[in-house]
């Protein structure tokens, strides 16, 4: 079973999400930030009431709906899933949301504030193409907020063992801001999160486990299986410094 299809896993694995967090901190993400680094990274990039935001890779748009809702802003997100979407837009309720289904890049037509990118980095192999679209969705001044996975690209033997291995594609931090910078970005703010993203990963591992017959009851074992092995090695990899999660907001100059 494909991740695309969220409907089944997002049914499947809510039970266990809700219980890695702490409270308060689960808002639908599918990923490891929690609702407080969330909103950190959005008032950092300055979201707020009459800003306009634009989220790249939104899936069913948990923490997108909930900065609309805690900030005030308005909100676009986009996503290559048609049920995420699907999902986004149902339970959007009378947020100043909409939601739009499509590749990223090309980005939706329009200029905005922000552009949020979170978690979703490293499927990206040509970054640069990737900088240069959100480049031209901001005014000057604009911001692009975002996590990503920093480190040295995977080596085969690496690409070997983690599930879905083409969609992982890391970077040094170096050679990122070079690119941010040939795209017209300044760096602004930047942040460490492989701490709590490690605890997280653990948290989550732990939890499906837990709840593993029933998961894999609805999504397959197969697809448990692969969804434990990479929150493993996500968690061994941040633990020694092979990765770094880092949060950051770039301003368009």
């Amino acid at each position: 079973m494909r991740q695309d299809d969220r409907d089944p896993f997002d049914e499947a694995l809510r039970r266990a999400r809700e219980a890695a967090y702490r409270p308060g901190e689960f808002v639908e993400q599918e990923s490891f930030m929690g609702a407080g680094e969330i909103r950190a990274l959005a008032e950092q990039a300055g979201v707020g009431p009459g800003v306009s935001v634009l989220d790249l890779c939104c899936g069913v748009a948990g923490p997108g709906r909930f900065i609309a809702r805690e900030l005030g802003c308005t909100y676009v997100g986009v996503d290559a899933s048609e049920s995420a979407v699907g999902i986004a837009r149902e339970r959007a309720g009378g947020l100043p949301c909409r939601f739009e289904v499509g590749q990223v890049p090309p980005l939706p037509d329009g200029t905005f504030d922000v552009v949020l990118l979170l978690e979703t980095m490293l499927a990206f192999p040509e970054k640069q193409t990737l900088f240069d679209a959100v480049a031209h969705a901001l005014p000057a001044g604009g911001r692009f907020a975002f996590t990503v996975e920093e480190g040295e690209p995977l080596t085969p033997a690496e690409q070997r063992s983690m599930p879905d291995a083409d969609t992982v594609w890391l970077a040094p931090l170096p050679e990122l801001r070079d690119l941010l910078a040939y795209s017209g970005f300044v760096v602004r703010r930047q942040e460490d999160l492989s701490s709590s993203h490690r605890a997280t990963a653990e948290a989550l591992t732990a939890a499906y486990e837990a709840d593993g017959d029933e998961i894999a009851s609805q999504i397959g074992r197969r697809a448990l299986d692969e969804l434990l092995a990479a929150h493993r090695l996500w968690s061994d990899w941040l633990a020694s410094g092979r990765v770094r999660k880092l949060a950051l907001v770039a301003e368009r100059q």
